[in-house]
Formats: structure tokens, C-alpha cells, sequence
């Protein structure tokens, strides 16, 4: 996605220009960004909207990389973000994003938009293991299983290779129904 085409407010429009836009039909928004009403908003877009919250050296990961995926119409109102380099990183504190200190391997990696995303699968696996945590998960699980069939058996799997992974009873119940769901 070209940047010409994403408008943060105070950048080159003011929020009250970039509003105005809005109501007039010439801009949509996406994430924390506007864009022409007539760009279609893909996975780039979703991912170049948030990237200036996405610390270098970490990925979007649970509901932020669902989102990006293209789960959901709006984003989460908290993005999650996840180191994958291997050496401690200080976090960018902030009330709008939540930092998980634990690897994301480089494997499940992936650059869209300019921004590091974790995979759909991994993103799949996170969110299935977090929901004993938090059950507003399940809400973002659905909504990827739907854009992306392939990820709850493809999750399952990779979860019943990994051993104490706490939430794995949970996440592998509902993974499997959600696999069985496609079928």
C-alpha cells in the first residue's frame, strides 16, 4: 500500500479536514487511519493503519493480527503486540496497546503492509490458547475461522504437538469444533 494513500490525522489533514472527508464520501476509516473511499481495504491497508503502534522488533498477534486477516469489520479497541527477535525489548508503554514478552517465533512471522503480523495459524493458536483468560476471544476465533477455513484444524494440529501449554484443553476443545464447523 503506497502511504499517499493513508491519511493520519495531524499529518497532512487535520482530524476536523480529515471528518469533513469522511462525511462528504471522499475517505473511509480504517484502524486509525483514513484511506480514499474507493481503495479497496485489504490485508496491507488494515496492517499499514496500525504499523506506527507496532514496535520495531514485534509483531501484531491475537485479535490485532485477526483483524488484520480480515476477522471483523473494526479493530480491537486494545491491540496485542508480541516480540519475535530474540533479545529482550524495552516496550513503548501505552493504554492502547498490550505487550506480550513471550517469543513469536520468526517462522510465524509475516510483513504485511509494512508491519510484522503473526501468521493466521499462529494468530489462531494464540487466540485459542488465551480464551481460558479471556473468553471475548472467541468472538475473534470465529470471526478468522469464517475468512480463513483452513486455521482451526491447521491450529489444532500444531497445538497437539506442543506440550504444558496452559489453555490447551480449552483452545483444542473449541479449535476442533471450529474445524468441524468447515467441514
Amino acid at each position: 500500500m503506497h502511504p499517499a494513500l493513508l491519511y493520519f490525522p495531524g499529518q497532512r489533514l487535520s482530524q476536523p479536514e480529515l471528518s469533513a472527508a469522511r462525511i462528504d464520501g471522499h475517505l473511509v476509516e480504517v484502524g486509525d487511519a483514513y484511506i480514499p473511499a474507493d481503495l479497496v481495504e485489504g490485508p496491507d491497508v488494515r496492517a499499514s493503519s496500525i504499523a506506527h503502534i507496532i514496535q520495531p522488533g514485534t509483531a501484531a498477534s491475537g485479535p490485532s493480527a485477526a483483524w488484520i486477516h480480515g476477522a471483523g469489520d473494526v479493530p480491537p479497541s486494545v491491540h496485542h503486540v508480541r516480540r519475535y527477535v530474540a533479545r529482550r525489548l524495552r516496550p513503548i508503554m501505552s493504554s492502547r496497546v498490550v505487550f506480550h514478552d513471550t517469543l513469536l517465533p520468526a517462522s510465524d512471522v509475516v510483513f504485511i503492509g509494512g508491519a510484522a503480523v503473526s501468521s493466521p495459524v499462529r494468530t489462531m493458536l494464540d487466540l485459542a490458547t488465551s480464551l481460558h483468560r479471556d473468553p471475548r476471544m472467541m468472538t475473534w476465533m470465529d470471526r478468522l475461522a469464517a475468512v480463513q477455513p483452513d486455521t482451526p484444524g491447521a491450529a489444532a494440529a500444531v497445538l497437539s504437538e506442543m506440550r504444558r501449554v496452559p489453555g490447551s484443553r480449552v483452545g483444542s476443545a473449541v479449535l476442533q469444533r471450529l474445524a468441524l464447523r468447515k467441514k
